[in-house]
Parts: C-alpha cells; structure tokens; sequence
C-alpha cells in the first residue's frame, strides 16, 4: 500500500502499465477460478456429496484466546459447491468495483494493490489451491484425504468440540453418527462407480470409469445382475464413452460376455437406443465377433429389440455394418473363384 501511493497516477504511461498489470492478472484469476467452480460443480455430484462433514469458522481475529471453535454441520456436496460459488461471486464483484473506481474515480491504487495481492489471495484461499493442483478426486481419493476445508469427520470430533447447524443451533453428536461417517468415507468400489455413472444417463461423466479401468476389471461383472463395463458404456450415450470402449478393447473386455437377461453389449445399445454405441462396438468388436446374431433368453437378436423398441437409429446401424459385412464376404468369395 505504502508504495502504491507513490505511484505518479498523473503519468498516462503509468496509469497504462497499471492496467494492463491489473486486468492481465485478473483475466488469469478470472480463468482458474472458473475451473475451480466447474470442477467443485462435479465434485459436488460425487460420491460423496451426502458425505456429512464439520466445517471451522474462518479466523476471528477478536476472538478471546478461550473461545471455543464451532463447527458447522454440512455434507460435503453442499459445501463444495456453495464454496465454489462464493468464491466466484467474489472474484468477479471485486473484479467490476475496483475497474468501477478506477474508471469512474480515478482510483490506481487498487490496480496496483490487486495486481500483487490476487494471486497470493488465490493460492492462500485452501479449497482453490486444492482444486488448482489436485483437480477432480483420482481413484483411491476421498475428501478426507484430501481435506479441502480444513474440516473434520464425525469419528475424528471429541466431546470438547462444539458443533452448530446452518441456523446457529448446538447439535449432540450421538456414537452412531461416528460409525455411519466412518463407513461413508471409504472410497467407492468400482462397481458403484459403474452404477453411478449408469444412473447418470447420457449426462454422466465417464471420466471416473475410464480412471478406474485396468486389465483386472476389464471384464468385471455386478453382483446382481452382472452387467459390464462394456455394457454399460455401449448404452449410455454419454460423451466420451466411445474412448472408454477403445479403451476397454485395449484392455482385453470380452464384447461376448452376457447379462442375466442373456443380452450382450450390442442387445444393451439396441435396447436402450445409443445409436453411436452400437456403431462404435460393431466397428471396434466387428461382426465377426457375431454379437448381432446372439439371441437373448427371450430368443431375440439385439435387431429384434431395437425394433420393437422403436430405435430406428439402431436398427439402421445394425443392418448397415450386417450388410456391409455380408457384401465384403461375397466379394472375399468372388475373388477366391476368380483366382481359382
């Protein structure tokens, strides 16, 4: 501040540099905390968005040395994305109020000030710095392993920690909060991973499945009713879920293997209407494989279904890749009799 004042504000050269300094490094603090309120959007939408979590006030610098600290009740969805949006909301007020003053008011003072302190209020701001440098939560991530907040878990609170709800009312936290928190911060196992993507529809974010893929779960079947990965990325219709396919062929999935119901990727893609999906494993997987003549417990092809489904798309598929296929064997055939 002491050297922002001694900046000469009369010198149009000055007042130049001073700009392009402020609205430079705002432009940048502007991008990052864009992502961060995207990422925080999918974060909030994890797995974990029910997970119940104790958030610290911020610093009260009056505050008398006993005071004891109340912990706010939340879940950690609500936290996540409220955080996120707080931050925005700020960044951009603040953003329009200092060019306000300076523009309307002459101000430089402000330019120069948060030219400097933007940044080291971004990278000193917890939640930011860990969206920055740490992005969406990886395989084996957890909010309590990455403590976004500097907050606690119920079987991490003692009997001298007080804790309130929004309103400001004292809550009792009872032993059975600490065993259901404790159970609820493991990580997702790649099944329900599997089953919150597929619950998502076409609006799912396959990324976390495509992070959680290997060789070993490649052809991994659900307990109940042993759906695969490949099933459900066939169905879905989400973007990117033609990479998860490749990816999936890559690692060895069998496009063979059925389901309760008898249906394989292709009966999946039929059924549910993902015209790009069944395209995408006929053209990786190729109709040698002979997905489209399997027939289901029912006796139906995956054709059959998606016609009386009214998939027209997929139908179209199907017959289009059949078709091509049968005129490619009789060409195959033709030239072998040629050179006979």
């Amino acid at each position: 501040m002491y050297l922002s004042r001694k900046i000469d504000g009369e010198d149009p050269n000055m007042v130049l540099l001073l700009r392009c300094a402020y609205f430079g490094v705002q432009f940048f603090i502007a991008l990052a905390v864009i992502y961060i309120y995207l990422t925080a959007q999918k974060i909030a939408k994890s797995k974990f968005k029910d997970l119940v979590i104790f958030v610290p006030p911020p610093p009260q610098p009056l505050a008398g040395p006993d005071a004891k600290v109340q912990y706010k009740q939340t879940t950690f969805g609500e936290h996540a994305a409220s955080t996120a949006k707080s931050l925005l909301t700020s960044t951009l007020f603040g953003i329009a109020i200092t060019s306000g003053l300076h523009f309307y008011k002459g101000m430089i003072v402000g330019l120069a000030m948060q030219s400097i302190m933007g940044p080291l209020n971004l990278f000193e701001n917890k939640f930011a710095k860990a969206i920055l440098f740490g992005g969406e939560f990886k395989e084996g991530d957890t909010p309590k392993s990455r403590k976004m907040f500097d907050e606690k878990y119920r079987e991490e609170m003692t009997k001298d920690d007080e804790v309130v709800d929004a309103e400001g009312k004292i809550l009792v936290l009872s032993k059975k909060d600490a065993k259901d928190a404790k159970k609820s911060s493991k990580a997702p196992t790649f099944e329900e991973i599997l089953l919150d993507t597929w619950d998502e529809g076409d609006k799912a974010d396959v990324t976390a499945v495509m992070t959680a893929l290997n060789k070993n779960n490649a052809n991994f079947k659900t307990k109940e009713n042993g759906w695969t990965p490949l099933m459900v990325m066939a169905a879905i219709g989400a973007e990117k879920a033609e990479d998860v396919i490749k990816k999936l062929k890559e690692l060895g999935a069998n496009a063979s293997i059925v389901d309760g119901e008898g249906w394989n990727a292709l009966h999946w893609a039929a059924f549910h209407g993902s015209a790009s999906g069944a395209k995408f494993v006929l053209e990786v997987y190729g109709t040698k494989a002979g997905l489209q003549d399997v027939k289901d417990k029912e006796g139906k092809t995956p054709l059959q279904h998606a016609k009386d489904e009214g998939n027209d798309d997929v139908a179209k598929a199907i017959e289009e890749a059949t078709s091509a296929a049968d005129t490619a064997g009789i060409a195959d055939k033709d030239g072998l009799r040629k050179r006979k």
